[in-house]
């Protein structure tokens, strides 16, 4: 649940925010990052913006912020509001429209740079993004139209990807 969301999706894809390893036991530490990467936050928010094309419901959607994320002061209300429990993880629950994505920053990290959502989905459910603090990739579940889409997006790196199957992690 924590890498690709549900399993009831006709798709899915890896957003990698850096590339895969290409040794075993690579240290993401050793990854050929260019200068000027963008953030795994602009890179969400990217893929997010493309697949608000595949829901009818982009006013109405839910973000999950792990409350173990250091780097996001969660006000007082967020943290004690409604929470999402799954296995080893505990989310603040958060609903707004997809969009409120591009003022994190300034509401919730206080002007600096903060770690995307956990999770988003909109409330048609139509697609699910998810990102762990883990991996170095968001697991995306859709229809295979917006797989498709974010994959041929030149700005994004986005592969397929069959949650069954063991995918690439740094050590």
């Amino acid at each position: 649940m924590t890498t690709f969301g549900p399993a009831s999706f006709e798709a899915f894809g890896r957003l990698r925010f850096i590339p895969d390893p290409v040794a075993p036991g690579q240290d993401e530490a050793d990854a050929d990052i260019p200068a000027g990467h963008p953030s795994d936050t602009t890179q969400a928010r990217r893929a997010l913006r493309l697949l608000a094309r595949f829901t009818s419901t982009p006013q109405d959607c839910y973000f999950c912020v792990w409350e173990g994320y250091s780097d996001i002061p969660l006000p007082p209300n967020v943290r004690h509001g409604p929470l999402v429990e799954i296995p080893h993880r505990r989310y603040a629950l958060l609903r707004g429209a997809l969009h409120d994505i591009d003022a994190w920053e300034a509401d919730l990290g206080g002007g600096q740079p903060i770690a995307p959502p956990a999770f988003v989905w909109p409330a048609d459910r139509r697609w699910c993004f998810v990102s762990d603090v883990d991996p170095h990739w968001a697991g995306i579940g859709a229809e295979q139209a917006a797989i498709d889409t974010l994959i041929g997006d030149l700005q994004l790196d986005v592969v397929p990807a069959h949650p069954a199957e063991e995918q690439p992690l740094y050590r």
